[in-house]
């Protein structure tokens, strides 16, 4: 598997444990609430609300707190005021990491990314320091067994796809953030449901780590996700079979 299919695997992973710790929906809320806020309540003519719309209802999240959520943006309802700041370091075995916030707190954010990268062996670095090494890119995984290589290939390149891998069991997809929705909806029309498809940050290269410096690492990782104001967090972080299960 690629660096960004482990990652996203991993990301996959840690999804689920959000959601038991239930994380997931307030992340879901802020994150509607600041796209709301920048482009407008209407999510026809605003991609990062209706990505995050369809994030939501992928959740189960009841419409009326997704209408309260869009309130909040606009201002129709009374909110919490949330800045979106971003924050890059490195991890343990230099591996660089992006933070992405949004938080009602400048300080206390900025104080709590800084302590999470000392105490788990990381630093946080000044802005620009890793960022030049990731790019965003809608990521979409589909499961061999749903899809032929001919096929999907002529769906995905005809949509406006930019990569398709073979992964092991599933094929992925690269788009770019622009076509990521022309090329989710032709999938699901051809029915080839993704199993997962979001737009994330991939990085250019990618630093394979084991033993103490990968636990290291993977526990630097748990303590940002932990944050409150964490939204999204990614690094170039990448390990063998075995790591990931131990």
């Amino acid at each position: 598997m690629s660096g960004h299919s482990k990652w996203a695997t991993i990301k996959h992973k840690k999804g689920a444990l959000d959601a038991k710790r239930g994380k997931i929906f307030t992340r879901l809320i802020k994150e509607i609430t600041i796209a709301a806020k920048g482009g407008g309540g209407d999510p026809d003519g605003n991609p990062r609300l209706r990505g995050a719309i369809a994030a939501a209802k992928a959740e189960n999240m009841p419409a009326d707190n997704i209408k309260r959520a869009i309130q909040k943006g606009t201002g129709e309802l009374e909110g919490a005021a949330y800045e979106e700041i971003t924050y890059e370091g490195y991890g343990p075995g230099g591996v660089a990491v992006i933070v992405e916030v949004l938080t009602d707190n400048r300080n206390r954010a900025a104080s709590e990314i800084r302590h999470a990268f000392s105490k788990n062996g990381g630093n946080l670095g000044e802005t620009g320091s890793v960022g030049y090494m990731f790019s965003k890119k809608g990521v979409i995984v589909v499961a061999k067994a749903v899809a032929d290589e001919e096929k999907i290939t002529e769906v995905v390149l005809e949509a406006g796809a930019d990569d398709l891998s073979d992964e092991g069991e599933n094929w992925e997809i690269l788009t770019s953030p622009k076509d990521y929705e022309a090329v989710v909806e032709a999938l699901k029309a051809a029915k080839m449901t993704p199993e997962h498809a979001e737009v994330t940050m991939i990085s250019s290269t990618y630093t394979k780590l084991e033993g103490t410096t990968a636990a290291a690492m993977s526990r630097l990782l748990d303590a940002i996700e932990d944050l409150d104001d964490t939204q999204n967090v990614y690094s170039n972080f990448d390990m063998n079979e075995e790591t990931l299960s131990a």
